[in-house]
């Protein structure tokens, strides 16, 4: 089952729910907006590593069909609730697609998520730009804390109570 927008809303004030920064005015029907923020990998096709740079402010032209990885502005996550990002339609609209093979973010995950970006044309993209949304689920059954090496990218939040955990 999928959260609402005024589920989101309430579950963010209880603290179930972690977005922040929050802006209320980016909560959707269903989810709420996620921003881009200012890391960025590049993949080297010669060497297969990442080459990391920052965002400026005027932005950064992404190359066709090359893989970078980004990450959320947000730190993102929930002791009660699985997640989904994705990318938003708008942008994919442009050619820009984010999260095409890993947009499930596990229960009791917390930390800014690593976006998988490609793009289909040049496109440029800005830090803190809406780069797409994010939806909460329920879970049935008894939730434990993810065992995975999350957040490579960027540090994870402090610990949330669990709720459910087994102690």
């Amino acid at each position: 089952m999928i959260l609402t927008g005024e589920a989101i809303r309430r579950f963010i004030a209880q603290g179930d729910i972690v977005f922040s920064p929050y802006d209320p005015a980016g909560v959707n029907p269903n989810s709420v907006n996620y921003h881009l923020g200012r890391g960025l990998k590049v993949f080297q096709d010669r060497t297969g590593t990442f080459v990391e740079t920052e965002l400026p402010d005027e932005g950064y032209v992404l190359e066709p069909h090359r893989m970078y990885l980004g990450h959320t502005e947000e730190q993102i996550g929930s002791s009660l609730f699985a997640m989904r990002l994705i990318g938003c339609s708008s942008n994919g609209r442009r050619g820009l697609f984010l999260q095409l093979s890993a947009d499930l973010g596990h229960t009791t995950s917390c930390h800014r998520w690593t976006l998988e970006i490609v793009a289909a044309l040049p496109i440029r993209i800005y830090p803190g730009m809406v780069a797409g949304q994010v939806s909460f689920w329920c879970n049935t059954g008894l939730i434990r804390p993810t065992s995975a090496t999350y957040a490579r990218f960027n540090h994870a939040c402090e610990s949330q109570p669990l709720i459910g955990a087994p102690s």
